[in-house]
């Protein structure tokens, strides 16, 4: 009798410093953190699946035999580097290696801008229903990769706040001594002016210019003629 109380008592005793450990936070950063990499991996998966579209993309717009192929090229480029660049969720706090993907990223974003405006002044293209389905697809895409990073954003906001607030402080500096604050997405210069189309000189090939769609470099190669 008196052996089942004192199992009684110790099974009580390990309930109630369970409850004791969670009411103070110690499992507030851990559940944080994976609510954060799993929002990590939406952003991760909206981005590739633009990767994916804009192949077709390009063979499309290719076929089309438009006068403009620096931008095309641009784009290309563009997404070699972007997915040449990956982040995992071990390396989410590293801000050199983080910047390095949302500069790829949005150097990708800026030259399908000012692809996408260009191809407006081409009417074979805006009646290419295989075309439009995809600029379509792309449009969704980008609206999700919004949405993804948005809600990115404020799981990491979430989880770094945990890293420096009572009394999840107190398990930050020591049973999660080896976490840091994870890196945040931030909108760019270019990214807060649309892309406008200007003409060349013959008043027919068109060149996007303006903010996310920044004319190309001095020194580089015009458009094909």
């Amino acid at each position: 009798m008196a052996r089942s109380a004192s199992r009684l008592v110790g099974s009580v005793a390990i309930i109630l410093a369970a409850q004791s450990v969670a009411a103070c936070g110690y499992n507030t950063i851990p559940t944080k953190q994976e609510r954060a990499q799993a929002a990590w991996a939406d952003v991760q998966s909206q981005y590739q699946r633009r990767a994916d579209l804009i192949p077709n993309l390009v063979a499309t717009v290719q076929g089309s035999a438009i006068q403009e192929r620096t931008t095309l090229t641009q784009v290309i480029e563009a997404r070699a580097r972007a997915t040449a660049v990956q982040i995992t969720p071990e390396t989410l706090s590293d801000p050199a290696a983080f910047q390095a993907y949302q500069a790829a990223q949005g150097q990708l974003t800026s030259a399908l801008s000012r692809l996408l405006v260009t191809v407006e002044a081409y009417p074979q293209l805006q009646a290419n229903q295989n075309f439009l389905q995809l600029q379509s697809q792309l449009e969704g895409t980008e609206n999700r990769i919004t949405i993804a990073r948005r809600d990115y954003n404020e799981a990491v906001r979430d989880y770094n706040t945990s890293l420096r607030t009572f009394p999840t402080v107190i398990w930050a500096k020591t049973a999660f001594a080896g976490e840091e604050p994870m890196q945040l997405f931030t909108a760019t210069t270019e990214a807060q002016s649309a892309p406008q189309v200007q003409f060349n000189l013959d008043g027919q090939t068109p060149v996007a210019t303006g903010g996310a769609a920044a004319a190309v470099a001095p020194g580089s190669t015009p458009p094909a003629r």
